[in-house]
């Protein structure tokens, strides 16, 4: 298949472009290439690419796809607190546009990367399947609740929305991101020698390996349109759910001489849930996750020591790692708007054509 994936110079996307290039499909990115400086190591695969913003695509830059796999957001809680009007502009809206626009030029299929924030408070109502009750507690969580929304409505016989609902991504990319659980409990163990938890260690997550997410959208996009058309799927493992304190004691079994520490004002962080990822087992027999959380811990650790990180590089006030301080320092240095727009035009690849606003298919209206 000829596929389009946004954000695919991303955390996730810098990955799953390399393992659908590699099961044969002809794969095509679209990023604004916010993160082109926050790289880790080698690239795993360059592939051809358009330059531009997902709010300013147009029809005519989608004909000739098969499917769309659309990974660009903003991409966790912080980056969507910073600026809610912006997160939905970029998560809801142009989200929605750009589905629209894929089934007008002719895609069939449509796969969204949601998430398991959307889940939001659970608390302990036990492992929540893909029929659980939504409750966001962040524009991001919410985000994904619109879109799954308001894209599921334009599902028809020629076109394919599939909605894939990430647990928590951990594990190395050529564009790390030190904001994630698995990753920043690794890295403050290996820079600083403390496990350090930011809430009282006790909310549930649940967790998935960023080739094991890719490998789900490998199997969702090869699978019978039958099985997948217009569902949503929890991505993960079941068992692969833990309390935060879980993983710090874990990280500290692996990291030799550390110890886990308590921010003094940490109390019980109310995003707490735990998922079943069973649906998606039975349903898409071709995807069988390879990674545990320990197996992961054990790759960041090699990783970073390997490549000697320190804590300003990782966590600190320079760290390319951290998304949201990285685009404060662009924001700053008056390299993007508020808006997250680029000031002046990039000079490398083929761009989009611009347009002056974010415009949605004539039925949405503001949630």
């Amino acid at each position: 298949m000829r596929v389009l994936v946004t954000g695919h110079n991303g955390f996730i996307g810098s990955v799953m472009v390399d393992v659908l290039a590699r099961a044969g499909h002809e794969v095509v990115g679209l990023d604004t290439y916010l993160f082109e400086a926050c790289t880790f190591g080698p690239e795993r695969r360059q592939v051809p690419s358009m330059r531009g913003d997902v709010r300013d695509i147009e029809i005519g830059d989608l004909v000739g796809f098969d499917a769309v796999i659309h990974l660009a957001a903003l991409s966790n809680d912080p980056l969507g607190n910073l600026n809610p009007q912006v997160t939905y502009d970029i998560n809801h809206l142009a989200s929605v546009r750009l589905a629209w626009l894929s089934r007008e030029a002719g895609v069939k299929r449509f796969l969204f990367a949601s998430s398991c924030s959307l889940y939001g408070v659970a608390g302990d109502d036990g492992l929540l399947t893909e029929e659980a009750d939504f409750n966001p507690v962040t524009p991001y969580g919410e985000s994904k609740v619109l879109v799954e929304r308001d894209v599921s409505r334009l599902a028809t016989h020629s076109f394919s929305p599939v909605f894939l609902r990430n647990a928590t991504a951990y594990g190395m990319s050529p564009r790390l991101r030190a904001d994630i659980v698995v990753n920043s409990l690794v890295g403050y163990a290996v820079t600083t020698g403390e496990i350090f938890i930011q809430s009282d260690g006790t909310p549930w997550r649940p967790l998935v390996h960023v080739e094991d997410i890719s490998d789900a959208f490998l199997a969702a996009l090869e699978a019978p349109r039958d099985l997948v058309h217009n569902r949503a799927f929890n991505v993960g493992r079941t068992q692969e759910n833990y309390q935060i304190r879980q993983i710090a004691d874990m990280v500290k079994e692996i990291v030799p001489g550390s110890r886990v520490t308590y921010a003094e004002d940490g109390g019980p962080d109310p995003r707490c849930y735990r998922v079943n990822c069973d649906e998606i087992a039975w349903t898409l027999p071709a995807f069988r996750p390879r990674w545990t959380v320990r197996e992961g811990v054990k790759q960041l650790y090699e990783a970073y020591k390997n490549h000697t990180l320190t804590f300003d590089a990782f966590a600190g006030e320079n760290s390319q790692y951290l998304r949201i301080k990285h685009l404060q320092r662009l924001t700053k240095a008056g390299q993007i708007d508020n808006h997250l727009r680029w000031t002046a035009p990039r000079v490398s690849g083929p761009a989009l054509r611009p347009t002056s606003s974010v415009a949605v298919y004539p039925s949405l209206g503001h949630a």
